[in-house]
C-alpha cells in the first residue's frame, strides 16, 4: 500500500517549505544571493541542509521561488498604486519601495544571478510593463513600448542608488526626478528636434 500523507504531515511539510523560503528571502534581503547558501538557509529555517533539497531540487529552484514571490509583491504594490493614482503614483511606489529595501531591490533588479533567476527577472519586467501599460494615458499610441521604456528607465535609474555601494542619494529628490521624468516622457508635447 502506498503511503498517503495525512493532513497533519502535509501541513508540517508546507510549513517547513515556507520557513525555507522565508529564510532564503531574509538572507537575500540582508546580503544578496551570495548570502543565501543552502547551508545558511537551512540554519536560518531551522532544518537540515538535506531538507532544503527535499523541497527544492536545486539552489536555483529555491532562488527562483524567492524571486517570484518577492517580485510579485512588488508588482502587486505598483499595480495598486497605478490603479489608485496613475503613472506618478506607480513610479513613486516603485522607487520608494526599492529605496526602502535597497539590498532586496538590488537582488531583484540587477545583482548577477543564476540563468533560471534571470529568466524570472525578464518575466517580471514584462509584468511591470503590463501594469504600467494599463495605466498609461489614452494618447499614448504604443502603450506596451512606452511602458517597457518607462519601466526600464526607472529601474536603471535605481540600480546605482540601491547597489551595495550606492549611498548618499537624496531619496525625495530622486523620487521627484523620476516622477517628473515619467510624466514628461508621457506628455503630448512634440519632442524638440536635435
Amino acid at each position: 500500500m502506498a503511503y498517503r500523507p495525512t493532513e497533519r504531515t502535509e501541513a508540517r511539510r508546507i510549513a517547513a517549505r515556507e520557513r525555507v523560503v522565508a529564510a532564503a528571502r531574509e538572507l537575500i534581503a540582508a546580503g544578496g544571493y551570495r548570502a543565501a547558501s543552502v547551508a545558511a538557509v537551512a540554519r536560518r529555517a531551522g532544518v537540515a541542509t538535506g531538507s532544503v533539497y527535499r523541497h527544492f531540487p536545486s539552489k536555483a529552484d529555491l532562488l527562483v521561488e524567492v524571486f517570484r514571490r518577492a517580485s510579485q509583491r512588488e508588482v502587486d504594490a505598483v499595480a495598486a498604486a497605478l490603479a489608485e493614482g496613475g503613472v506618478a503614483a506607480g513610479v513613486e511606489t516603485f522607487a520608494r519601495r526599492a529605496l526602502r529595501g535597497r539590498r532586496l531591490a538590488w537582488a531583484l533588479l540587477a545583482e548577477p544571478v543564476d540563468p533560471a533567476v534571470e529568466a524570472e527577472r525578464l518575466a517580471f519586467r514584462r509584468a511591470f510593463r503590463d501594469a504600467f501599460a494599463a495605466a498609461l494615458p489614452a494618447h499614448v499610441a504604443d502603450r506596451e513600448l512606452a511602458a517597457a521604456a518607462l519601466v526600464g528607465a526607472v529601474g536603471e535609474a535605481l540600480v546605482g542608488p540601491v547597489s551595495p555601494t550606492g549611498a548618499g542619494h537624496d531619496e525625495d529628490a530622486l523620487v521627484a526626478a523620476l516622477v517628473a521624468f515619467a510624466l514628461r516622457a508621457l506628455s503630448q508635447e512634440e519632442p524638440v528636434p536635435c
